[in-house]
């Protein structure tokens, strides 16, 4: 019997396993994924592009409402306080360029007693408006002088643009189908079906000229010539002549050659920072397409534009109110279309020497506080004009709420100091019935005087009261 025994198994031989652990060098938190930082969406860059979406989306809508402007009452209604009351005390007067164009209402504000013998007009620069000159003009109606500042048409709250029928020739697709359709209409049906029959197509008179009108919105860009009869008649609707001018920036070159022409309206003119050619506010800006929408769109942008070249500190309330109203109801195509009106050749040396200007009483205001070429510029141009007086102001090219005082008191000292003027009044044609009554009278009058002393004295009150009713001798009227 084979007895079976069972020997233990041979130990196999046991790998050397190798210890996870052993690398020193690898952590478990070395195995796991790395930390989160680099996939975490970073804050800064979801505030830059929102920043950025919504910059563009402005722009944009922007650039959309510049194409359709209000319409005048909206605008209105959505002006602030300042503007408000500004508007509130002014008027509006009614002017003509040409006879057969629409009238321009040009606005107006006015302080001091109309009756005064000084009677002081101020004129803008392109740009600006009389909103800048209020305080100027009330400072100078406390003091007892007629003050008026107006709007240029084509700016503040005058007239920006205008209504104008024009002539066009006619010659597109529809107006040829409309004129092929009025063909049928006066020949008939038949006649038209025939044309098609015969020839293929309606013989309609293709080759007539088409003259139409229509009513076209136009700025109201006025050159110098038209500025000369605007401020004409303002200054003969509001009673001012002889007047004291004030110049401020361009508006010496839009109405040099009219004051030249006109001399016997004027009693002096002064000069406030207005240089022989060029503007204070850069044009250019205002006419390439980006720009001009971001520096007229954000009040920031043009609050910094007239710090840099118009005033060298301007209040947030006092640029948002000239932002308002240059960028309102198409101002600013109105002022660009003046600013390429100016005439750039103008010469000051040439216009000071003309006989309607030679002898003018002038006075030069002008700004010491913006750069040294700036103050000299202003030399040069007193130099040019050889009766001009030199007068410095601490402000900017425009008004500001510091400096309004100072410059009217400037233009204060400047007008007091001038003869005061006798206004000349046309004398009435004397009527023929009246100066036979006249006549008569100076013969009983010569009658009395031989018989009785006291009757021709009694009688000559009696005939002069009632004569000088009509400009005529001195008697109770003295």
């Amino acid at each position: 019997m084979a007895i079976i025994t069972e020997e233990p198994d041979s130990p196999t031989p046991v790998k050397k396993q190798q210890n996870p652990l052993k690398p020193t060098s690898r952590t478990p938190q070395s195995t796991s994924p790395k930390p989160t930082k680099p996939t975490t969406t970073n804050p800064f860059h979801f505030w830059f592009y929102f920043t950025l979406s919504v910059s563009l989306i402005t722009l944009i809508f922007m650039i959309l409402t510049s194409l359709y402007p209000q319409d005048p009452k909206t605008w209105f209604l959505s002006l602030p306080f300042n503007l408000r009351q500004h508007y509130s005390k002014g008027r509006n007067i009614k002017v003509q360029t040409t006879p057969n164009q629409p009238q321009i209402e040009v606005f107006a504000i006015q302080e001091g007693p109309s009756k005064s013998s000084d009677h002081v007009l101020i004129l803008h620069g392109l740009g600006c408006s009389s909103f800048a000159f209020q305080k100027v003009v009330n400072f100078l109606g406390v003091r007892g002088v007629h003050t008026v500042a107006i709007d240029l048409p084509g700016s503040g709250f005058s007239d920006k643009t205008v209504v104008v029928e024009e002539e066009y020739v006619d010659d597109g697709v529809v107006r040829r189908f409309k004129d092929m359709y009025n063909e049928i209409q006066e020949k008939g049906v038949f006649w038209g079906f025939d044309q098609l029959v015969e020839q293929g197509y309606v013989n309609y008179e293709e080759n007539k000229i088409r003259v139409s009108k229509r009513n076209v919105v136009k700025a109201v860009d006025l050159g110098p010539e038209e500025i000369g009869k605007v401020l004409g008649q303002v200054i003969d609707t509001m009673g001012l002549s002889p007047v004291d001018l004030v110049l401020h920036d361009s508006a010496l070159g839009l109405s040099a050659n009219w004051i030249s022409e006109n001399r016997g309206l004027f009693r002096s003119v002064v000069v406030l920072d207005g240089a022989p050619s060029g503007t204070a506010l850069p044009l250019c800006v205002l006419e390439m397409p980006v720009v001009r929408d971001v520096v007229l769109g954000f009040g920031f942008a043009f609050r910094r534009l007239l710090g840099k070249c118009c005033s060298r500190s301007v209040g947030s309330l006092e640029a948002e109110g000239h932002r308002i109203l240059l960028k309102g109801r198409d101002g600013r195509k109105a002022v660009v279309g003046m600013g390429k009106n100016l005439n750039c050749s103008f010469d000051l040396n040439e216009w000071a020497a003309l006989d309607g200007v030679k002898g003018l009483p002038m006075q030069v205001i002008w700004s010491d506080a913006l750069s040294k070429e700036w103050t000299e510029e202003g030399r040069q141009v007193a130099d040019s004009i050889p009766q001009a007086k030199f007068v410095s102001h601490s402000g900017g090219r425009w008004p500001q709420e510091h400096n309004s005082e100072e410059i009217a008191e400037s233009i204060y000292q400047f007008v007091s100091s001038l003869p005061k003027s006798v206004k000349q009044t046309e004398e009435e044609p004397v009527p023929e019935h009246v100066q036979k009554m006249f006549d008569e009278a100076q013969s009983g009058d010569h009658h009395h005087h031989h018989h009785d002393g006291h009757d021709e004295h009694g009688h000559g009150h009696a005939h002069a009261g009632y004569m000088d009713a009509y400009g005529l001798g001195q008697g109770w009227a003295m």
